[in-house]
C-alpha cells in the first residue's frame, strides 16, 4: 500500500510490507526548497496497555501502528513549514532500520554528532538527548 510522499529506503519506496521484525528507523528529512535537513528516529509500533482481565493482575500489552507514514519529525519549525506548504517538497529517507529503541537512539545520536547537526545552520535539529547502556547494544555488536 502506498501513501502520500512516501519514505524511501535504499532509493526504493518503503511500505508496511517492508517493516518485517523491525521496531523503527533513523531518518533524514530534506527540505528541498532550501536544502535544510532534519535527522531523527521513529518507531513503527506504539505499545498499548490494557487493564488486566478479570481475576488477573498483569496488564495486557498489545501494539498498534504509529503514524510513521504521515510523520515529518518532531521539530516545531519543521512541522509548521510542512503544514503550510506542499509535502512533496520534503524528501523523507530511512537511513537505518533498527530492531530496538536503544539501537535507534544510538544511530540517531551518532549521525547527529557525525554531521555536526547542532552546529550547522543547514539542519533543523535543535537538541540531542540520549540514554544508552552497553548492555542494550549487544544486538548491534552481534549483527
Amino acid at each position: 500500500m502506498t501513501y502520500e510522499n512516501p519514505w524511501t529506503f535504499q532509493d526504493k519506496v518503503f511500505t508496511e510490507d517492508d517493516i518485517g521484525d523491525y521496531l523503527g528507523f533513523v531518518y533524514l528529512i530534506t527540505d528541498t526548497s532550501n536544502n535544510k535537513k532534519y535527522l531523527g528516529k521513529k518507531i513503527f509500533w506504539n505499545k498499548v496497555a490494557k487493564p488486566p482481565l478479570k481475576g488477573k493482575t498483569k496488564r495486557r500489552i498489545s501494539r498498534k501502528p504509529s503514524n510513521w507514514q504521515e510523520y515529518y519529525g518532531s521539530n516545531d519549525l519543521l512541522k509548521k513549514l510542512v503544514a503550510s506548504s506542499d509535502k512533496s517538497l520534503y524528501k523523507r529517507e530511512i537511513l537505518k532500520l533498527c530492531r530496538t529503541k536503544s539501537e535507534m537512539s544510538y544511530f540517531e545520536t551518532k549521525l547527529l554528532f557525525e554531521n555536526d547537526a547542532l552546529l550547522r545552520d543547514d539542519f533543523y535539529n535543535d537538541w540531542v538527548t540520549c540514554k544508552i547502556t552497553r548492555g542494550q547494544l549487544n544486538a548491534i555488536r552481534d549483527s
